[in-house]
């Protein structure tokens, strides 16, 4: 099956309000499911889309900077508490959740093969301690951060996000510790 038609299938399922209740039900599926669902749906519809528009992308997104910080405003915003709070109460917000997230993975899809490894390393590096920031904050936070979770559950995505941290602090050991040329 075509990426494409398997993008477009994932976002239908995700829009379906028996999928959007149960993942938007608990915290950590929400942060760390739907999110992510929804940023590969774009991403995997991109394959289709970026072969049909190869004049515009190459104007707006020729050397992939853009689209990459278009990645990342639309990722650090929707790391923010209140995000996750104003989605479940604002139907605008959640609107925009459902198109900003699939954009920012056709942007992605577009993107990363265009930028050099350093620009590669500083995304990696960045979206690491960002990880390493929120799993403190939803770990240590005295208060509860979001209205709409009870503090438990946010406590509970902080855990998620430290595993995520950890595993990306393991491959980053492995990358260095064993070799990257290519062999013939």
């Amino acid at each position: 099956m075509r990426p494409g038609i398997l993008g477009i299938l994932l976002y239908g399922i995700l829009l379906l309000p028996p999928i959007i209740g149960l993942l938007e039900g608990q915290m950590i599926l929400h942060m760390l499911v739907q999110l992510p669902l929804l940023i590969f749906s774009g991403w995997l519809c991109g394959a289709a889309i970026l072969r049909r528009m190869p004049n515009y992308r190459a104007k707006w997104n020729g050397n992939g900077i853009p689209g990459i910080l278009v990645i990342v405003f639309i990722t650090t915003y929707w790391m923010l508490p209140r995000a996750m709070d104003e989605s479940l109460v604002f139907w605008q917000v959640e609107l925009f959740k459902f198109i900003g997230l699939p954009f920012a993975g056709l942007c992605l899809r577009d993107s990363w093969p265009k930028i050099k490894l350093v620009g590669k390393s500083f995304l990696f590096l960045n979206y690491l301690s960002m990880f390493a920031l929120m799993a403190w904050l939803y770990i240590d936070a005295p208060v509860q951060i979001c209205n709409n979770y009870a503090a438990q559950e946010q406590q509970l995505l902080g855990w998620g996000f430290l595993f995520i941290t950890a595993t990306m602090i393991i491959y980053l050991v492995q990358m260095v510790f064993t070799d990257q040329s290519e062999s013939t």
